[in-house]
Order: C-alpha cells, then structure tokens, then sequence
C-alpha cells in the first residue's frame, strides 16, 4: 500500500491537519494582501489522513541506507553515528530561529558559540585562527587557494604552480583550476606515501603551495611529513592540509605542529554532524598567523565595550581579505551540532575517537588481507584500501561486490578510489562501530569471496533485496530526469 505516490492512496474527504482559530479582528489572508496576491482556486492537494501520511513517509525513510539503519563504511567520507543530542542542540528555538540578518548585539549567544568553536578548533589543529564561513570541504579547499594565491600576491611574487601527489582527494586538483593554478602531480613512492626526491625535483620559484592529506587517502600517515614542510617552505611555497582524514588524527597530533600554514576541516565528517545527499556541511579553515590577515570577511571576533563587557562582533575591517566566500557565515546548525560534539567529548574523548578508529580500521584489514589483495600492507589509520583484483580473476568486479554488500544490509565502501589502487575498495568503519558489527562485516566480505568463485553470476546481478534492483548507471549519468510524471 505504502509503495503507492500520496496522490494514488488520496481520497475525498480525508483530513490529516488541523488549524487554530484565527484571532479575535483577523479575517485572513484577504485582510492583509492584496487582491492579486491571493490564488483564485484552492491548490490541489492529496487528501490523507495524518497515520496514512506518516506511515508513507516512514515507509520511504526504510527503503534508505543511512547511519542509523545499518554500518556505512565508506572511505573517505567518515559517516559516523551522528549523536541525537547533537540535533537537540541545533533545534532550540533561539538557535533554530535565528535569521542571519539579525544585527549582532541580537545574536550575541550564536555568535558566542561560533567564537569557541573557533577556539576548540584552533586548539585541537594548531592553527593560529578559525574561520567557519566555508560550506563544505572542496570549498575550504578553494577558500585556503584563494588565501595561499593572496598571500603571494601581497608579497609580490604572483605564483603559478600547485602540487599534489596522485594519493590526493579526487577535488584537489578541481579546486587548484578554480584557483586560477596548474596542477603539478607528482608519483607516490613503494610505501604508498609521498616521494620526498620526485617533490624536492619540481620545487621551484613557481610553486605556490604544496596539497597533502594526511592521513593520505590508502589510509597511511605520511611520516615524512616534517621534510615535507622543510622542503615546500625553503622554495617559498606553503603547504596546505586536506583535513577529511583528521578523524585520525585528534588528539594523537596536531597539523600546526607537523608545519602546516592551512587546513580545512570537515565539521560534517569529523565532528558528527550529519552529511549526505549535498549536505549541510561545514569547511570551516584554520590558519597560521601569515595567512591571517588574508581570511574571508566578516571575522568573528571579541571585544570590551566601554562598559567593560564583553561583546561579539562581526569585522569587517579587513584590507587584505580576499572577500566573502559564502552568502551567510557558514553554515551555522552545522556549527552547533559540532560544537556540542566536541564539549560533550572533551579532550580525552577526541584522542579516545581517533584511537578506536584506528583499531577498529585495523582490525577488519588484518582479517581481511588473505581474502582480498591489500597492495599497500602497511598498519593503517583510520581507513584502510583492499583491492578486488583476486575477485577479478573470476569475474567479478569491485563494482559487483559493493553491489552484493547491499543485500547484507551494509552500504558499499568507496570503490574505484584512489586510482592509483586497481579495484579499489576503500574502507572506513569509524569508531562508531562495535566489535559485533565489525566482525559481522568480516563474515559478509568473507562470504561474498566465496561466492565469486563459486556463483560469479549472482554477484554480476546484485543486488536482490534492495527495493531497487541494479541500474543502468551511464544511462542515469545521461539521462537526469528523475520527476514524475
């Protein structure tokens, strides 16, 4: 009954809403707008019932793989349990309805939060200053270019040239054209890690900056990273780092202190605040001193009235900003949700998340290394890549076993990626998951390996207990029309 549109199951009649009496000397909409502001019929709407309404909607939500329904190891991309306390938070009303034109002596307990989620996050990355205006990731990778180019600029040394090794997040390069910079890409070295000769070999007067994740994207801690810095810095270049692997890193070792000049974080990964489907998200960036001056404005900053009270501000008064890189600042019920992350965790709880991460990433390559080709076999962080190439002598694509994961109830890892890897499947179980959990996504992988010895075909046409079959994926690429008619 539920897989029908609410227009099929709407009858005559039924009624689901209820409103509360207009006040005493109120005669509508028609006493307030004008005349041609007013529709002239009534809209046609389907006419349900309230249980027939929610029960439809619930149906839908369950036909969905989300983080609350079961484990979503997607690499990369940190989908973790998002705390439902965390929405409480962003749903209080003073925070909730808050409009972002509000003047600032209105706002003051929004802008408050904002300020000491820029101080818990400057402590946690070692960065000098916070900014929580960019929406997403790729964004704060775009805004720490724009900052890096701008900093060239006031120096008088305009510079053409970004690097990043082929390890890099698939946006990096994106984000280096929009920055008006080349893309030089240099090779990893045999441990899956960057290759300190090949980047010392096009270190030039040209270089703006230099692009690392860290963790990289095979889930390996780039230990070099100190030469790294030494090298990037001595030909004038900065060096910029990709923080969507930093659920890693916190509390175990902070960027500012291994030598970078920028990072971004990703607030929708790394502190619980929910992600998917194009967002919300939060980019927010961190920045040592010399790149400062360069931030998008308004800054928040604090200030001491005349009074002596303390008060939030927004300045404007940056000469050297390179402007406003998003309509409002940031996005802000993602801040809040973050912001309850980190103070409910504390200190010792950040270092306790990025510790189980990383052995629970551990735990399922080391069960699964002799089933499925681990091409990089190094102790991981958080995330750790397999590849299907064993599968493929049968078959069986990645594509065919991430397809065949569904039927489990256990969304596909990250597959494809990073390119360097051939069949790649990157995982990523976060601390979220129990050892339960954990050893029952063993079992699966472990049995759908057997199966593509065996039965190759019924992984070709996974999956069968999904409420949509395969699909025809190029013929979606192509065609992106998904209304209905």
């Amino acid at each position: 009954m539920y897989d029908k549109l609410l227009n099929e199951l709407s009858r005559p009649g039924k009624i689901g809403y209820s409103l509360p009496p207009l006040p005493d000397g109120f005669r509508g909409a028609g006493s307030i707008l004008p005349k041609h502001c007013l529709r002239q019929d009534q809209p046609v709407l389907p006419e349900l019932s309230e249980p027939e309404v929610v029960r439809h909607f619930i149906a839908l939500s369950t036909k969905n793989h989300h983080i609350d329904k079961g484990m979503y190891p997607l690499g990369s991309c940190t989908m973790k349990y998002n705390p439902k306390v965390n929405e409480d938070m962003a749903g209080l009303p003073e925070f909730a309805s808050a409009h972002p034109h509000s003047p600032a002596e209105a706002v003051q307990g929004a802008l408050e939060l904002m300020y000491h989620m820029q101080e818990m996050l400057a402590a946690i990355s070692g960065m000098d200053q916070i900014t929580l205006q960019p929406a997403a990731g790729a964004h704060g990778e775009f805004t720490a270019l724009l900052l890096i180019r701008a900093y060239h600029m006031k120096n008088g040394q305009p510079r053409k040239n970004i690097i990043i090794p082929d390890s890099a997040h698939g946006t990096n390069p994106a984000s280096v054209a929009l920055a008006g910079f080349n893309t030089i890409s240099i090779p990893s070295n045999q441990r899956g890690r960057v290759d300190i000769d090949k980047l010392a070999a096009v270190c030039d007067k040209d270089t703006a900056g230099f692009m690392l994740t860290n963790p990289n994207t095979l889930g390996l801690f780039e230990c070099e990273v100190e030469k790294i810095a030494a090298i990037v810095h001595e030909c004038g270049g900065l060096l910029y780092m990709d923080g969507a692997n930093l659920n890693a890193l916190l509390g175990l070792v902070r960027p500012g202190d291994m030598g970078f000049d920028v990072v971004h974080f990703n607030l929708h990964k790394t502190f619980s605040t929910p992600h998917g489907g194009g967002g919300p998200g939060g980019g927010a960036l961190g920045v040592k001193a010399l790149l400062e001056p360069f931030l998008p404005t308004p800054v928040i900053a604090r200030k001491t009235d005349k009074s002596g009270n303390l008060k939030y501000v927004l300045d404007y008064n940056r000469p050297d900003t390179i402007g406003r890189v998003h309509g409002f600042y940031g996005n802000f019920a993602s801040t809040v949700r973050g912001y309850a992350y980190i103070r409910q965790n504390g200190a010792a709880g950040l270092s306790r998340i990025s510790r189980t991460a990383i052995i629970n990433a551990n735990y399922l390559m080391r069960n699964l290394e002799g089933v499925y080709s681990l091409p990089y076999n190094f102790h991981c962080m958080h995330e750790f890549v397999l590849s299907g190439d064993r599968q493929l002598s049968c078959g069986v694509k990645t594509l065919d076993l991430a397809k065949r994961l569904l039927d489990f109830g256990i969304h596909a890892p990250t597959v494809y990626f990073p390119l360097i890897v051939h069949e790649a499947m990157m995982i990523e179980p976060t601390e979220s998951e129990s050892r339960q959990s954990l050893d029952y996504f063993i079992e699966i992988m472990k049995k759908i390996a057997v199966e593509a010895e065996q039965n190759p075909e019924l992984l070709k046409k996974a999956p069968h207990n999904t409420p949509v079959g395969r699909l025809d994926e190029a013929l979606a690429a192509k065609n992106l029309d998904i209304g209905w008619k």
